[in-house]
């Protein structure tokens, strides 16, 4: 089908920067939406370095994520490619112009952090059983989300 919607060069330029978003699943599954990006994300990706864009859109899936967890359940992070196992997400930070990183505990309760190059991002989010004794889970996905939605740079 064909959008036969006249836009200004000026609109075109804009979509052309935007963030764009397209995923398809075969179970009823929330999807995150370019129509409610935090704020920081509705900037052109051309004006942020590979980490700092890596992060905001990490934060977004795994706000998305979250919204999908019952209340027993947080959002872990599975280590691609290796036996590490689970790292329960506590943080999650970038260096630019490249890096990544994730912090957190794993599932002995020792603090873990992962280091990454944004050309070897894999990420893998896992549902977590929360900690018996907390009343509510932690949803780190709407606490980083936060920070997308402040005039100042979403890494400070």
């Amino acid at each position: 089908m064909m959008d036969n919607q006249i836009v200004t060069s000026a609109e075109a330029l804009e979509n052309d920067v935007l963030p764009k978003i397209k995923e398809i699943h075969t179970t009823n599954q929330n999807c995150p939406s370019t129509g409610d990006l935090p704020k920081a994300m509705k900037e052109p990706a051309a004006t942020k370095s590979p980490a700092q864009w890596a992060y905001e859109r990490i934060i977004l899936y795994i706000q998305n994520f979250e919204k999908q967890l019952d209340s027993d359940h947080e959002v872990g992070l599975g280590f691609v490619g290796g036996d590490a196992g689970v790292m329960k997400i506590e943080g999650l930070g970038y260096f630019d112009p490249d890096i990544v990183t994730y912090y957190g505990t794993n599932g002995a309760g020792a603090k873990t952090q992962l280091i990454q190059h944004v050309s070897q991002l894999n990420v893998m989010l896992v549902s977590s059983p929360k900690k018996v004794d907390q009343a509510e889970p932690n949803r780190i996905g709407f606490q980083l989300a936060t920070a997308l939605e402040r005039d100042a740079d979403a890494a400070t």
